[in-house]
């Protein structure tokens, strides 16, 4: 036998032994992939989709605009087809990796979806006999269905997937499988892509670092007081208040972007809320519970381990929204315990609820009642499903294709990690915020009894300080300044930050990314808010921190964690509650 006989020999064995392999792998992957399918629950269709209702209304207009306009029909056939060979010639000119774009198949299914495209969007710009809000929901809904069959979501019309797959001899279908499979087990047969690496985080390890100590736990929170970064540090403490849909920890990802860290080298003594993860035992947890045995309870149990009579307070999304609800029963109250506010991207006229709205009609809520009701809680799952979909191509389809299509690892991006680590919400809290606060919108409007009293934003009295992001779409900075325009309240701050719901509040001025615009005006509208605003390059935080220092009164000793009371110290910082998972 010569060496080169040998050495093909040699090499096809290797590739007997390689196929081998990969069978091997695509037989125990299909194993736990028929596993992780039967453990799919059984979601109720009116947490899927908008009711039939919707569709059939939307048809009827449709037809009723055929009828009133015959030729509208020929209209949009001739429309249709001369999209269609517009965006066949533009296939044809080398779109996608070289040889793949000459792919008949791939340039039909290309002009095929973007004609469609087209002439969706002329079928709903011509759609009379719905209000504007079925409008709004039966463009969102069809857009989505549009989005979901974009030629690139499947192997055979996404050119790149075919080009990997052929470089890789296969291997890149394998780990998309392999990526596929446990997405399906870590969400009990639902398909939602991974985002981040999670393996690459740890919560107290790498992410979420700042020292600091829990000094308070009870059934719904852990108060963590963070360590003084300075020597002096202002007399008002600041006790904050993020939402529980999500974790705290998006305050402290890292030291380069840690509000948590900057606030306390500021001379700020800092208490950041955590707020359990709630199982089926949360059934009757309402929002009066948040307030009196979460907010309130926080403010008196950091005022007396201060040793003050007031302290400075922050709320962000949920947090800000349910905290301007404290703030007012606390007026009714005649509580003065709390020196100023600050709200970060904080909704409390639902007026214009923004993208969201499309969710918040009875075929939704009715379902969601229905869940809650029968399970105790919101599983995290809905709600993560809910905001991811606002921003699908982002945050669905894409990485979809990046992980099932091409097989790549997600990537070790610390935001989209804490996207993923979400939380359930408890059953009866969940139902009250989105018929009150979501839909009914009464803290805006005739007033919102909770907890004895009939709350109004009217109510809301003390310094304030908002702060909204410009595209922000779960908390339209429109609808905010909105709400904080009707606050009661005479020294009042708004601020617009550039970016969206986290990267606008998550924004160091060590970046040097987004700017901010700033009106001491209250003009009627908030278009004239803007048009009369001063833009200002970099982040709003050194703004915020000079307006808090002059309501934080005299300079002090730098309070040491738990106040120099050792029995106080619970563990130290991020707490047990932001690690702390369930099965249900």
């Amino acid at each position: 036998m010569t060496m080169d006989e040998g050495e093909k020999d040699a090499g096809a064995g290797g590739e007997v032994a390689q196929l081998a392999e990969n069978l091997a792998r695509i037989e125990a992957l299909s194993a736990r992939l028929v596993a992780a399918l039967g453990q799919k629950r059984h979601i109720r269709p009116s947490l899927q989709a908008p009711g039939p209702e919707l569709w059939t209304r939307a048809v009827d207009a449709w037809m009723q605009g055929l009828a009133h306009d015959p030729a509208r029909l020929m209209r949009g056939q001739l429309a249709f087809w001369a999209d269609w060979l517009r965006h066949a010639a533009e296939s044809s000119e080398g779109v996608g990796p070289k040889g793949l774009a000459e792919l008949p198949l791939y340039r039909v299914a290309r002009a095929q979806f973007l004609a469609a495209r087209d002439a969706t969007e002329r079928a709903l710009g011509e759609l009379e006999g719905l209000d504007e809000r079925e409008r709004e929901r039966v463009g969102f809904f069809a857009r989505q269905m549009l989005e979901l069959m974009a030629p690139q979501n499947f192997l055979a019309t996404n050119p790149e997937a075919l080009a990997r797959a052929i470089e890789t001899e296969g291997r890149s279908l394998i780990a998309g499988l392999e990526n596929m499979v446990r997405d399906l087990e870590t969400h009990r047969g639902e398909l939602l892509p991974t985002l981040a690496d999670p393996e690459a985080f740890r919560i107290g390890g790498n992410i979420a670092t700042s020292p600091g100590a829990a000094v308070f736990r009870s059934r719904m929170m852990e108060i963590i007081q963070y360590e003084a970064r300075t020597e002096k540090v202002h007399a008002t403490p600041l006790v904050l208040f993020p939402p529980w849909i999500n974790k705290f920890y998006i305050l402290d990802l890292r030291e380069k972007n840690s509000l948590v860290r900057w606030i306390t080298e500021q001379g700020f003594t800092l208490f950041v809320i955590s707020w359990v993860n709630p199982d089926e035992s949360y059934r009757d947890v309402g929002i009066d519970t948040y307030i009196e045995e979460g907010f309130l309870s926080a403010i008196e149990e950091v005022k007396r381990l201060c040793g003050v009579r007031k302290v400075n307070v922050a709320g962000y999304c949920i947090g800000g929204t349910t905290l301007a609800l404290t703030l007012a029963l606390m007026a009714r109250r005649g509580d003065d315990s709390v020196k100023s506010a600050t709200f970060f991207t904080t909704l409390t006229d639902f007026s214009d609820p923004g993208e969201v709205g499309v969710f918040l009609e009875d075929d939704f809520l009715d379902g969601i009642e229905a869940e809650c009701a029968q399970t105790g809680i919101l599983d995290r799952l809905f709600m993560a499903r809910t905001f991811s979909f606002l921003r699908a191509r982002d945050l669905v389809y894409g990485p979809a294709v990046r992980s099932y299509l091409m097989g790549e690892a997600p990537p070790a991006f610390d935001l989209l990690y804490w996207n993923g680590d979400g939380t359930n919400l408890p059953g009866r809290m969940a139902v009250e915020y989105l018929r009150w606060l979501c839909q009914q919108d009464l803290f805006a409007t005739e007033g919102l009894p909770l907890c004895g009293e009939t709350l109004h934003l009217s109510d809301i009295t003390l310094p304030l300080c908002s702060i909204a992001c410009e595209s922000d779409h779960i908390a339209p900075w429109k609808s905010v300044w909105r709400g904080v325009r009707t606050m009661g309240a005479a020294d009042k701050t708004f601020i617009l930050s550039e970016s969206g719901h986290v990267a606008g509040i998550v924004n160091p001025p060590s970046r040097g990314k987004y700017g901010h615009y700033i009106n001491e005006t209250w003009p009627d509208t908030p278009e004239e808010w803007q048009a009369g605003a001063d833009f200002s390059e970099g982040s709003w935080w050194p703004r915020w921190g000079k307006w808090l220092a002059k309501r934080s009164g005299r300079k002090v000793p730098a309070r040491p964690l738990g106040c120099g009371d050792p029995a106080r110290i619970l563990g130290p910082a991020p707490g047990e509650y932001v690690t702390r998972e369930l099965t249900v």
